[in-house]
C-alpha cells in the first residue's frame, strides 16, 4: 500500500514558484483506501501517548490534521497564515523554500501542560513545522511529535525539530 500511497503523489515542476518541485496529495485525498491507509498511519505512532490537541497547518495541514485529531479523540487547532485568524494571536516569523512568511494561533488556543501534535503534509525545509512549536512553547503546551505525509529528505528539514520529540513521515521523497 505504500508505495501505491507514494505513486499517488503527483509532481507539479515549478509551482507555486520557478525551481519549486510542488507535492500534490489531491490524488492521495480522493481514494478513500489512500486517504485511510494515509490517516492511520499518521495516527497509529501516537495513539497512546495522551495528544489532547493536533495542530493543523494551514492550508492542506487542515484536511488530514483534523482527521487525525478525530482518530486520536483530540481537539483540532488550525495553524494560519497572518490575518486569517478572529480574536486575539500569536504570530512567529518563519523562512520558506521560496521567501518567508508568517503562522498565527489564537492564544487562548492551548493550555499550559497540553499534548499536542503538530502536522502538516509536507516537511520541506522544516520552517513551518519548526514556528509551530514555537508558538506551542509560547503557550506552555508539550509537543509530543510531529507527523507528515511528505518528507522531502534532500531538504532536511528534520533538522530544524527539536530531535527528542517523534518525528513521522509517512512517505519520503
Amino acid at each position: 500500500m505504500i508505495h501505491r500511497l507514494a505513486r499517488a503523489v503527483r509532481t507539479i515542476p515549478d509551482f507555486p514558484k520557478t525551481g519549486i518541485q510542488f507535492k500534490d496529495i489531491t490524488p492521495v485525498l480522493s481514494d478513500p483506501e489512500l486517504l485511510r491507509f494515509a490517516v492511520t498511519s499518521l495516527t497509529d505512532p501516537f495513539r497512546d501517548t495522551g495528544i489532547t490537541r493536533v495542530l493543523g497547518i494551514e492550508a492542506r495541514g487542515f484536511i488530514l490534521g483534523a482527521m487525525i485529531a478525530d482518530e486520536l479523540e483530540a481537539g483540532f487547532i488550525p495553524i494560519r497564515k497572518a490575518g486569517k485568524l478572529p480574536f486575539r494571536t500569536l504570530r512567529e516569523t518563519y523562512d520558506l523554500e521560496y521567501g518567508s512568511d508568517h503562522l498565527e494561533i489564537q492564544e487562548n488556543a492551548i493550555s499550559p501542560g497540553e499534548r499536542v501534535l503538530i502536522h502538516d503534509d509536507v516537511i520541506a525545509t522544516g520552517g513551518t513545522a519548526a514556528a509551530t512549536a514555537r508558538l506551542v512553547e509560547r503557550l506552555g503546551g508539550i509537543i509530543s511529535g510531529f507527523s507528515f505525509l511528505i518528507e522531502l529528505d534532500d531538504l532536511d528539514g528534520r533538522s530544524r525539530l527539536e530531535t527528542d520529540k517523534k518525528i513521522v513521515s509517512v512517505l519520503h521523497f
